[in-house]
Parts: structure tokens; C-alpha cells; sequence
């Protein structure tokens, strides 16, 4: 196993940490990172591409003419396709983009963006990150002691302080064990790991 050192919030070695080899040290492939990301942008995306049918156009109520003697051609509607100011035929409507890849697929991108963080040196491991009070100042100065500007920052379970201290802070984010996802690893510079996290991190990928 790869061992990590653990800090503290003044960027202090407090101790170390084994990192399982099968989430932090596998083989990276770029592959499947970017069917994963697709997927998770995909799923964000929202259509709002949208026109009105025949049935949505205000009026229309009313026969325009009688059927026969007019000479003209015979209408039903002022909000046929034919007419100008009509409905549209086949438009465009709002959207769901979202598909799925296997569970599999999904847990071992998370594992491997994991693993990338690891091998680039990019992954830090805190013991724990109390916020006493809501101070924004007092947890930029924290990152910055830890080089982390651009951070993920992952817990066991969201902290109110740590997140609304966080909110406000561009380039970082606060997330659960239950929320880690490829596409915000590979977003962020550096991954920063509460100690407790990982045993939740280690039950979600390897179940």
C-alpha cells in the first residue's frame, strides 16, 4: 500500500496513512475518464429549445370562413402551420439529455481520477478540519498555509461551518463522501481527504 502523509490545518505532519492500492495506485485510463464526464455534463445539460404547436397558440377557436361558397381554400383554424403566426410543426421542445454507463464503469473512473490526483502528487490527507465559527477569512488563510487554492475538499458528512465558511470561496469546494464524482476531481487542482472519509470512500468503491 502507498503510504500519505497526514496534516494537520497548519500544513504540520501529524502522522501517516496506508492508501489502498486498488482506489489511490491503479492504471489510468483517459478513456473512460471522458466517457464518464460526458455522461455527468450530460446529465446537467438542460434544453430550453422550445416552440409553440398548433394547440398552444392563443385563438384559433373560431372557423376563419365557412367550409363552402367562398372560393377559397377551406380552414379550420387561424393557428394552422400554414398560416403566418401559426403553430409549428415538429419543433423543438425542452429535453432530458441524461443517459447512464454501467455502475462498474462508473466506480472504477472514480477510482482511477482518484488514482491520477494520487500519482501526480496532487492528493492531500488531513486529519480534520474544524471551523469552530462562519469565517470566511479564517479558512482562505487555512488553504492557503496548505498551498490549496484550487481545491476539492471531501468529508464524511457536510459541516455546516466548514460549509458556508467555504461558500464564497472561489476555486474550492466542499463535498460528502456520498456526492465524490469524477467530473469535480478532475475540476479541481488538488483533492483534499479527511482522514474519517476514507473508510466511507473505501465502503462506496469497493461494495
Amino acid at each position: 500500500m502507498a503510504v500519505c502523509n497526514v496534516l494537520n490545518t497548519r500544513a504540520e505532519k501529524v502522522g501517516e496513512v496506508d492508501l489502498n492500492d486498488a482506489l489511490f495506485n491503479i492504471e489510468v485510463n483517459p478513456g473512460i475518464l471522458h466517457e464518464v464526464v460526458c455522461m455527468q455534463r450530460a446529465a446537467r445539460r438542460s434544453g430550453n429549445a422550445s416552440t409553440r404547436c398548433k394547440g398552444e397558440i392563443s385563438g384559433g377557436g373560431v372557423k376563419p370562413w365557412r367550409q363552402k361558397g367562398t372560393g377559397r381554400a377551406r380552414s379550420g383554424s387561424r393557428t394552422s402551420p400554414l398560416w403566418r403566426g401559426g403553430g409549428t410543426v415538429f419543433g423543438p421542445k425542452p429535453r432530458d439529455y441524461a443517459y447512464s454507463l454501467p455502475k462498474k464503469v462508473r466506480k472504477l473512473a472514480l477510482r482511477m481520477a482518484m488514482s491520477a490526483r494520487n500519482q501526480e502528487g496532487k492528493l492531500l490527507v488531513l486529519d480534520k478540519f474544524e471551523m469552530p465559527a462562519v469565517k470566511t477569512k479564517d479558512f482562505v488563510a487555512t488553504m492557503k498555509r496548505l498551498a490549496a487554492d484550487n481545491c476539492l475538499i471531501v468529508v464524511e458528512a457536510m459541516e455546516k461551518n466548514l460549509d458556508l465558511s467555504s461558500r464564497n470561496v472561489i476555486g474550492v469546494k466542499v463535498l460528502p463522501v456520498a456526492g465524490l464524482n469524477v467530473y469535480d476531481i478532475l475540476k479541481y487542482d488538488k483533492l483534499m481527504l479527511l482522514q474519517a472519509s476514507l473508510d466511507g470512500i473505501e465502503r462506496r468503491l469497493t461494495v
